[in-house]
C-alpha cells in the first residue's frame, strides 16, 4: 500500500531494508534503486528516502548526489577494525548475558546452537549464517543493554559480506561451531567469566581469519602484479 508524500519516518521499512542488508541480499557496492524498493515493499517514495536516509547514518549505506543510494562498500581494513570493536563490545555482552540468563533464555540459546550444527552437518550456509547471526543477537538482547546491543547489530550487518567470506574457508565452520557452542554452555551455566573467554577466544579468531584474508588477498594481488610484469 502506497503512502504517496508521507514524510514520516518508516523504522518499519528502514527495519526491513537492514534485514535484507544482513541476509547480504543486495551487495556491497550495489545501487538500491528507489522505485524497486517502493515495489518490493509497498512504500511511498517518501518512506523509501528516509529508510536510506536512516541506513546511511548507521554507515550501511550511501547517499550519493544525483545518483541515489548504494550499499556501502566496506574494505578489508575496516572489517578488520570493526570485527576488533566487536571483540570489546559482544564480551561485554557476553558477561551480562550469563548474569542475566534464566531457564527458559538458556534453553533458547542450546536450541539455536543445536541448530547451528545441523545446519553445518546438512551443508546448508544460508541456515548457518541466519542461525548464527541470531544466536549472537539473542545473546545482545539476553545481556539488557540496549545501547551495547545496538552497536552490535550495526557492526555484524556491516560485516555481512566478510562473514559469507570466512566461512568459505577450510574448516572455519568447524571451528566457529566448537566457539558457539562454548560460548552457548557457558552463558546457560550462568558462568560470566568462562562467557567472557569463549567469547574473546571466538571474536579473536575472527579478527585472525580477517588478517589472514587480507594477507591472502595481498598475496593474490602480488602475483598478478608480477605476472603482468613478467607477460610485458
Amino acid at each position: 500500500m502506497e503512502r504517496r508524500g508521507d514524510p514520516r519516518p518508516d523504522r518499519g521499512l528502514a527495519g526491513a531494508l537492514h534485514d535484507a542488508l544482513l541476509r547480504g541480499e543486495y551487495a556491497p557496492g550495489q545501487r538500491l534503486v528507489e522505485a524497486d524498493l517502493c515495489d518490493r515493499f509497498g512504500a511511498s517514495r517518501a518512506a523509501v528516502r528516509e529508510s536510506l536516509r536512516l541506513l546511511a547514518g548507521d554507515g550501511l549505506v550511501v547517499l550519493e548526489p544525483h545518483r541515489g543510494a548504494r550499499v556501502r562498500r566496506i574494505t578489508l581494513d575496516e572489517a578488520i577494525e570493526i570485527a576488533e570493536v566487536r571483540v570489546a563490545v559482544e564480551v561485554l555482552l557476553a558477561r551480562r548475558a550469563a548474569e542475566h540468563i534464566t531457564p527458559q533464555t538458556a534453553t533458547e540459546l542450546r536450541d539455536i546452537a543445536t541448530g547451528i550444527r545441523g545446519a553445518i552437518e546438512g551443508f546448508d550456509p544460508v541456515a548457518h549464517s541466519a542461525l548464527n547471526e541470531r544466536l549472537h543477537l539473542r545473546i545482545a538482547e539476553i545481556a539488557d543493554h540496549e545501547t551495547a546491543a545496538a552497536v552490535v547489530r550495526k557492526l555484524r550487518t556491516q560485516l555481512v559480506s566478510f562473514q559469507v567470506r570466512l566461512s568459505t574457508l577450510s574448516g572455519r565452520a568447524q571451528t566457529t561451531l566448537a566457539e558457539h557452542e562454548q560460548i552457548t554452555a557457558a552463558i546457560a551455566d550462568g558462568d560470566p567469566d568462562a562467557a567472557v573467554a569463549a567469547m574473546r577466544r571466538h571474536l579473536e579468531g575472527a579478527v585472525a581469519a580477517l588478517r589472514a584474508l587480507r594477507a591472502s588477498d595481498g598475496s593474490d594481488a602480488a602475483g598478478r602484479a608480477a605476472h603482468v610484469a613478467g607477460a610485458g
